[in-house]
């Protein structure tokens, strides 16, 4: 227990680095990340040709386009065969994107691992060398060498910096030092001083991004973004994962192993920790966690390989068809994650489905980071406090007072679930309305997908700018974004019934959801809520 304590604290100091703004911020703009497209077995319904899940591409496509996002990665495998016909496939079906002025930017999987894709890969993608009419607005590419040009690969959009890794055969079949390319040795770790560097140049005060096919622990796979299984090659992961977390790197984004899956990673043997995002499948073949009694006899990567174990499970949905949409606002990132459930059948040990399903997607999860604030890791057994969640910006404090972690969801494997809190703000001038607290963001307390429900907590903010007639007159109060972007009550977005009821004090143990009032002693709002948003004091 105390070890779990000592991981968590330490992955919640390496993961809130509070970076300044530094100036005004460009506007809110947002990109889309896809999972593996692999069509495997026959094209029964004319819809998959090549191994390439056309039908399914076309239903996400849309979903890119509608959101308006710059620019679309996808994290590999882009085909089932890998072969010439395959690629080619794929890269037409990016077409709608380029015709909607939207960018693709992808990247090789394990199905098309050779030397020879990789030279098919340069021809059909220019746009990763930043060459040909579909660069959308990015910049500043590079890549760490003359065999890996455009296959690992990084460039600039905005206040973000992107590295795409590729750790397959080159053009050339070498490693990047000239010797024999070993996918479970020197791939990344060849390209490690290129990978530092590159982050350390990018843009100030901005984001980075890092992606990567394979995990650095997966859920059904073992071999990984750096060796074998996640216990291979301790010193290179370790070198890779306090490369990002050094660099302000919150996100490593994968895919392979065909699940929704979120967890915070730490180095071997160290302190530092990335959280990792296997994006979900965009194939007809969905794995099962090992560790899961419809694999019996198995065990967790992590508890396999790991000792003692380096991962920390946040969220995990199986067989479903999802895509990622990450917006960007100065320096804060909200992730929201769509998915559509798909009916596949066991067979094998994994799932499968025949035909291209007609896919009616809805969010599942939003979460986030911001550069300005923290992140606290909240949970892994029932009963632990959000007491922990504590930040201040310019004038404002804001406290959770109360409220204990109760869910007891497990994972596909069988491991508890953890929440990662995350705080972010914006001052009250750029808020655009009078408030008087500046505006504070949560992100992550939502306790299951699909719902914004969170356990019963409660939410305290400093204010000023009030006097003690206005504190006591209940038109001031703890406010929270509404669904079309204006300021009510927080606890009007409440779930389920609720005393509701102003209080002019402190806040006390007894009063239930829907309660919220005002301190003049202290000059703090607080309000016993269910959910997470965007919070400030002022009047609605």
């Amino acid at each position: 227990m105390k070890r779990l304590f000592w991981f968590k604290a330490a992955c919640a100091l390496a993961l809130a680095l509070c970076i300044g703004a530094g100036g005004a911020w460009a506007a809110a703009w947002s990109f889309g990340v896809m999972g593996d497209t692999q069509w495997i077995g026959e094209n029964r319904d004319g819809k998959n040709p090549n191994s390439v899940p056309v039908g399914i591409i076309g239903q996400i496509n849309p979903q890119f386009i509608k959101a308006g996002v710059k620019f679309v990665v996808q994290v590999g495998d882009l085909s089932d065969s890998g072969s010439n016909a395959a690629m080619a496939e794929r890269a037409k079906a990016s077409q709608a994107l380029y015709d909607a002025g939207i960018g693709f930017y992808p990247f090789r999987g394990n199905h098309e691992a050779s030397a020879t894709a990789a030279a098919q890969f340069q021809d059909l993608y220019p746009q990763t060398q930043g060459k040909g009419g579909n660069v959308a607005g990015a910049t500043n590419f590079s890549s760490p060498s003359t065999n890996l040009l455009g296959l690992s690969y990084s460039f600039d959009y905005g206040n973000a910096r992107f590295v795409l890794l590729d750790q397959f055969t080159p053009t050339d079949g070498n490693a990047s030092d000239g010797t024999a390319y070993d996918v479970n040795n020197n791939a990344i770790g060849s390209q490690q001083s290129w990978i530092g560097s590159t982050l350390a140049g990018k843009p100030m005060n901005g984001h980075a991004f890092v992606f990567g096919h394979k995990n650095l622990v997966g859920q059904n796979h073992p071999d990984m973004l750096l060796g074998a299984n996640p216990g291979a090659n301790s010193a290179a992961q370790k070198a890779f994962i306090d490369s990002l977390a050094s660099h302000g790197v919150r996100y490593l984004i994968s895919g392979h192993d065909h699940i929704h899956q979120r967890s915070v990673v730490r180095a071997p043997g160290g302190v530092s920790c990335v959280q990792q995002i296997i994006s979900g499948s965009e194939s007809n073949k969905f794995y099962i966690p090992l560790g899961n009694p419809e694999l019996p006899g198995t065990i967790n990567n992590d508890v396999k390989y790991d000792s003692p174990t380096r991962e920390t499970s946040l969220r995990q949905e199986r067989n479903t068809i999802g895509y990622y949409i990450y917006t960007v606002d100065g320096p804060r990132v909200r992730v929201d994650y769509y998915s559509a459930h798909v009916f596949p059948t066991l067979a094998k040990g994994e799932y499968m489905i025949s035909s291209t399903p007609d896919l009616t997607f809805a969010r599942q999860e939003t979460f986030g980071y911001s550069l300005n604030a923290k992140e606290f890791l909240v949970g892994g057994q029932a009963g632990t406090s959000y007491t922990v969640v504590q930040d201040s910006f310019g004038g404002t404090t804001a406290r959770i007072l109360a409220g204990t972690y109760r869910n007891t969801e497990v994972d596909g494997s069988g491991r508890l679930l953890t929440q990662t809190v995350d705080t972010g703000w914006t001052s009250r001038q750029d808020a655009g309305v009078s408030l008087k607290s500046d505006a504070l963001s949560l992100w992550g307390m939502a306790t299951s997908l699909g719902s914004g429900r969170t356990d019963t907590y409660v939410l305290s903010m400093s204010l000023t700018d009030l006097s003690m007639c206005q504190m006591k007159s209940g038109k001031f109060f703890l406010l929270t974004k509404d669904g079309k972007g204006g300021w009510a009550n927080a606890v009007d977005a409440d779930y389920g019934p609720q005393e509701r009821h102003f209080v002019v004090g402190a806040w006390k143990e007894s009063y239930g959801l829907g309660t919220y009032g005002i301190d003049p002693d202290s000059h703090v709002a607080w309000a016993v809520i269910n959910h997470d948003g965007d919070f400030a004091v002022g009047r609605p």
